[in-house]
């Protein structure tokens, strides 16, 4: 029987921002797939490259990025759509979820009409329809008092409630991805936990492949699959997450796990890794996350590592051993 092919399938993929004569590589040779009703967790630090990963499958980074490689979502070549059929990608066959709702919504339009309008671009509905839709949508995320929450506006929601709402519009056309951008940092970590519940809930009732992104290890391990590990633009480990926390084999996934704040507790530190991200304007010859190393060789220094396959696959001259 032949396996069906990845619902998200990249290759190569580089990203790169222009700013006068600086060029910034945020993304540089990322390889990643996806199946059907997955769920693959992005991890890393602030400024790895996550972010610009996810939105570069919705062609959402400002005018003038150069973004090279080969990206297939769904069957379509992203790369080659036009305008008309990107508009339709976008919320249609992939939606996202942002990390700060009150930015992502219109704060001069009530939630349920920016929903409806949402529900009406991709679908052949009427608006009465639509918002019976909508109402069904925000019963789904256990919004209270949803018929009245319809005809909120953005301010006059809680932070949980809004991010219930964005997961709601997101969901409104029978999306088969959904991209979460870190969707549960601005949140406490009672409403944080709620969330994450949510979404595990509703991606395997409705079979959904979903991409998310976070810096947050513990998250990952909640709501994932599989995880990819970037540092500095590239995917430094990926695997199975079990597999990843329990046996990780770059330095700079130990260091994540051990960055944990429960780890700390009864310590007077928290452990940290030493040393700053790399500009990415001017990364160093060889690894980048060699001048943060303690595990640091020679060949490291001047020669970037391969993404070598195993039960995880590592890019690291010097991995740990299990």
């Amino acid at each position: 029987m032949q396996t069906p092919p990845a619902i998200i399938d990249i290759r190569n993929l580089a990203v790169t921002f222009r700013g006068g004569s600086r060029k910034v590589r945020a993304v540089n040779g990322v390889d990643l797939t996806v199946d059907r009703g997955e769920v693959l967790a992005l991890l890393g630090e602030s400024g790895s490259g996550k972010s610009v990963t996810l939105r570069s499958l919705l062609r959402l980074h400002p005018k003038g990025t150069l973004i090279e490689g080969e990206i297939k979502v769904a069957g379509q070549d992203v790369m080659r759509l036009g305008r008309r059929a990107l508009a339709d990608l976008r919320g249609g066959t992939v939606s996202m979820i942002f990390q700060e709702p009150r930015l992502a919504l219109d704060p001069v339009y009530r939630v349920g009409d920016q929903i409806v309008e949402t529900i009406r671009r991709h679908m052949p509905v009427s608006r009465s329809e639509a918002r019976a839709r909508a109402l069904r949508l925000f019963e789904d995320v256990r919004i209270p008092s949803p018929e009245s929450r319809l005809g909120n506006y953005p301010h006059e929601m809680s932070g949980g409630m809004l991010q219930r709402s964005m997961i709601a519009m997101a969901l409104a056309c029978d999306p088969a991805i959904l991209l979460a951008d870190e969707p549960t940092t601005a949140l406490d970590a009672t409403v944080q936990i709620q969330i994450l519940l949510l979404l595990r809930e509703l991606q395997t009732r409705r079979g959904l492949a979903v991409v998310f992104v976070t810096h947050d290890i513990g998250v990952a391990a909640q709501v994932a699959d599989k995880v990819a590990v970037m540092y500095a633009g590239r995917i430094v480990e990926s695997g199975h997450i079990a597999d990843v926390i329990h046996n990780p084999r770059h330095p700079y996934t130990q260091g994540l796990l051990d960055a944990r704040v429960e780890l700390a507790q009864g310590s007077s530190r928290l452990r940290t890794i030493e040393g700053a991200p790399p500009d990415l304007s001017a990364l160093p010859p060889g690894c980048a996350f060699a001048p943060r190393c303690g595990r640091v060789a020679e060949t490291c220094r001047t020669v970037v590592p391969e993404l070598h396959s195993g039960s995880t696959s590592v890019a690291c001259f010097e991995p740990l051993r299990g």
